[in-house]
C-alpha cells in the first residue's frame, strides 16, 4: 500500500470487520482517515404505495450496522459522516433489479451499486469532505491503473467491481487486496475492533434473510404460468411467476410431491414458461458461446484470455469471436455450465481484469438455446 502521509482518506464503513480493517489499516500508514456510512435502502419502508399496508420492510438491520460503524469509529478514534442515498438507490439500482426480472432474467444488483452509488456518488460526497482519496473493504488489488485480483482468491470480489469505468479507479485505495479474510480477522482481534467476530453479511441487502419469492411479490405481481418438462414438452406443474427462478435452480421449483431430482433449465417469457429438466444429466445447462451486451472494458481485449460467469466461478478459457459497438461474441471451447443472461461475464487476462459484459443470448452447437431468456 503506497503510503502518503497525512493525506485524508473517506473509508466507506459498513459496520462490518472488512471496512473496519481497512481504516485501520489505513490509519496506521499514516493517512487522516475518516469513516462514511450510507444508507442505501430504507429497512423501515412500508409499502402502503403498492396496495399492501400490512408490509413492513424490517429485514435489512442497517440501523444496528450503523451502530456497530459507529462504534468501530470510535474504537479508532476517526470521525464517522453518514448520507442518505436511498432515493437514488432505488433509482439507479432496484429499479434495474426489477426491469431485469421482468425480462426473466437473473439481475446483478451489487455491480450496479458500485458502479453508480459506491464509486460515483459515494465519491462525490467524499470529495466534499476534502478527500484525496476514497477507500473501501473490497478485496481487490490496483495495479498501474488496472483493477487485480485479490491475495485471497476466496474472497476476490474483482468481478464486482468489473463494471467500473477505468476513472472511477482513480483515486482509489483498496487495503485489503494483499491480505486474505482469516488475517483480517486476526487484524481485527488483535486491534479489539468490535466486530472483529460479527457475521459476514450474504446476498442482496435489500432482501436480507427474507425469503426471496415473499419479498419479490410486494413489487412485482404473482403471474402463474405452465412448467414444462422439457425432455417431454409436456405440462407438469404450476410456477408463481419466472421472476422467482434462475438457470440451474433445483430448490423451490414449485414440483411438490415430485422427489425425483430435477432444475430449471430455461424460460419463455412470451409464453411465461418454465422449463425443468429430471435426473443428473445436466446437458441442458451446458453451452459453448453466448453474446454479451452493456459491455464495459478497462483495457484492449486479447483474441484469447479467461473469463468469469459468476461470482467465485471458475476461470473459464474463451474466444473473442466478434465485437460490435456494444455487443460481444465469445466461445469457449471447454463447456460452460448454467450461463445466465442478465448475469455478468467479467474478463480476466491472468490476474488483471479487463471488464464485464451481461450475458444476453446463449448458443450450443451454433444454435441459440430458445429455451433460454
Amino acid at each position: 500500500m503506497h503510503v502518503m502521509f497525512m493525506k485524508k482518506v473517506i473509508v466507506g464503513i459498513s459496520g462490518g470487520v472488512d471496512s473496519a480493517v481497512a481504516a485501520l489499516l489505513l490509519k496506521k500508514a499514516g493517512y487522516d482517515v475518516e469513516g462514511l456510512f450510507m444508507r442505501n435502502w430504507d429497512s423501515m419502508l412500508n409499502n402502503d404505495t403498492l396496495g399492501n399496508p400490512n408490509f413492513q420492510e424490517d429485514i435489512c438491520p442497517q440501523e444496528q450496522d450503523y451502530n456497530d460503524a459507529l462504534k468501530t469509529c470510535e474504537i479508532l478514534g476517526i470521525k464517522l459522516h453518514r448520507v442518505d442515498f436511498i432515493k437514488e438507490y432505488w433509482d439507479y439500482v432496484f429499479t434495474y433489479f426489477l426491469d431485469e426480472l421482468k425480462k426473466g432474467r437473473t439481475p446483478n444488483p451489487d455491480m450496479l451499486c458500485n458502479r453508480f452509488i459506491k464509486f460515483d456518488l459515494f465519491k462525490k460526497e467524499a470529495m466534499k469532505l476534502g478527500a484525496d482519496y476514497i477507500a473501501t473493504g473490497h478485496y481487490a488489488r490496483l495495479q498501474n491503473g488496472f483493477l487485480m485480483k485479490a491475495k485471497d482468491l476466496n474472497k476476490d470480489q474483482s468481478y464486482f467491481l468489473a463494471d467500473l469505468k477505468k476513472d472511477q479507479l482513480e483515486n482509489v485505495l483498496f487495503p485489503l487486496g494483499e491480505y486474505t479474510k482469516p488475517e483480517v480477522r486476526q487484524i481485527a482481534k488483535d486491534a479489539g475492533l468490535n466486530v472483529a467476530e460479527k457475521k459476514d453479511s450474504t446476498g442482496i441487502c435489500f432482501i436480507g434473510e427474507r425469503h426471496y419469492q415473499e419479498f419479490i411479490k410486494n413489487y412485482l405481481k404473482p403471474n402463474p404460468g405452465a412448467i414444462i418438462d422439457v425432455a417431454t414438452n409436456k405440462v407438469i406443474g404450476t410456477h408463481n411467476g419466472l421472476m422467482n427462478y434462475t438457470i440451474g435452480q433445483r430448490r423451490n421449483v414449485g414440483l411438490s410431491g415430485d422427489e425425483k431430482r430435477h432444475y430449471v433449465c430455461g424460460k419463455n417469457v412470451a409464453k411465461n414458461l418454465l422449463y425443468v429438466a429430471f435426473g443428473d444429466d445436466n446437458n441442458y445447462l451446458y453451452s459453448d458461446a453466448c453474446t454479451l451486451d452493456n459491455i464495459n472494458l478497462m483495457g484492449d481485449l486479447p483474441p484469447k484470455l479467461h473469463a468469469k460467469f459468476r461470482y467465485r466461478g471458475e476461470d473459464i478459457p474463451i474466444i473473442i469471436e466478434e465485437i460490435k459497438e456494444n455487443e460481444i461474441k465469445i466461445s469457449y471451447p471447454t463447456l460452460a455450465k448454467s450461463i445466465t443472461p442478465g448475469q455478468a461475464c467479467v474478463f480476466y487476462d491472468h490476474d488483471k481484469c479487463l471488464g464485464c459484459g451481461f450475458i444476453k443470448d446463449v448458443y450450443k452447437n451454433n444454435e441459440k438455446l430458445w429455451y433460454l431468456t
